[in-house]
């Protein structure tokens, strides 16, 4: 497993990762800035984590998917500061002999990321910002 906190992703690191001759499906999940949302014009985003919690948190996840599904590797990367838009922000990625636990898998890590990791984001609009993620 490749999970960490970053200041910068690499799609290029997590693709390298995740080949594997015995996997014949790699999904890859890759999460930007938008430049709108909330019905306004996005400037910027800022994310903060708790890193020691977020990572415990991405472990569990991670281990909870591969007891699910047949994985051969699987990467989470989440960028933390200043991030403008079209920068990727997290990468979720997961290789498997066969795409469907690929895909199953993948969708999986992202939507329980965004539930239940304390990673939080903060939109800045070009007439305010707001804090969008309170969970944990």
């Amino acid at each position: 497993m490749l999970i960490k906190i970053v200041d910068h992703v690499d799609l290029q690191e997590a693709y390298q990762y995740l080949q594997d001759p015995s996997a014949g499906g790699i999904d890859l999940f890759v999460g930007t800035v938008r430049n709108y949302a909330q019905g306004k014009d996005v400037v910027k985003l800022v994310f903060e984590a708790y890193a020691p919690m977020a990572l415990k948190e991405m472990e569990k996840l991670a281990q909870a998917a591969q007891q699910q599904w047949p994985i051969t590797k699987l990467v989470m990367l989440h960028a933390v500061g200043e991030k403008l838009i079209g920068e990727p922000v997290v990468i979720i990625g997961v290789a498997s002999a066969h795409r469907d636990a690929a895909f199953t898998a993948c969708r999986f890590l992202i939507d329980e990321l965004k539930k239940t990791v304390p990673i939080w984001k903060k939109e800045y609009y070009q007439d305010n910002s707001v804090w969008v993620n309170a969970h944990p």
